[in-house]
């Protein structure tokens, strides 16, 4: 069993916040736009990590994170990455690797949009996950994150975590 700390669109910014939701986790998980390496570094510091870059990392995050992500957790199929879509609107890139070879009974997720999901994909077999946005640059009004258990191959106790108005610093 592992308890996973999942959030995207850090922006350079890391909400002091985020290490007491994600104290239990056993790994924390980053859907692209770390923003700076310093975030990166701070989350590798604090957890295992495991991310993919996103459209506005630069050099130094590319060379440290991929685009792409498969792995298998607790004998769950995990595929990340950053710019996706969701069912019935992926990225065309994304598209044709999700029919290829999708994470069946697994997880899809993604990050860029700033808007939070949790859709299970029927057609293709997998929960997509895009925990929204956790920074405090971009279009989205109130910052989120996830949590999540996985085991045994099961994911369960889904939980949203809202860490409030963007743009704003309770620490």
């Amino acid at each position: 069993m592992k308890k996973i700390g999942l959030l995207s669109d850090t922006h350079a910014f890391l909400d002091a916040r985020i290490f007491e939701y994600f104290a239990e986790c056993d790994e924390v998980w980053h859907a692209g736009d770390f923003g700076s390496m310093d975030v990166l570094e701070r989350l590798r510091g604090f957890k295992p990590l495991r991310g993919v870059y996103g459209n506005i990392d630069g050099a130094q995050i590319r060379a440290e994170m991929p685009l792409d992500l498969r792995f298998f957790c607790e004998d769950v199929p995990v595929l990340m990455t950053h710019i996706g879509g969701y069912p019935g609107r992926y990225n065309p890139r994304v598209r044709q690797l999700l029919q290829d070879d999708p994470p069946r009974n697994g997880l899809f997720i993604c990050g860029h949009s700033h808007i939070l999901k949790a859709i299970p994909d029927k057609q293709l077999g997998f929960l997509h996950l895009n925990p929204g946005a956790c920074g405090n640059e971009g279009w989205h009004q109130v910052k989120t994150l996830m949590r999540f258990v996985l085991d045994a191959g099961a994911i369960r106790d889904l939980q949203v975590i809202e860490l409030g108005q963007r743009g704003r610093n309770v620490f």
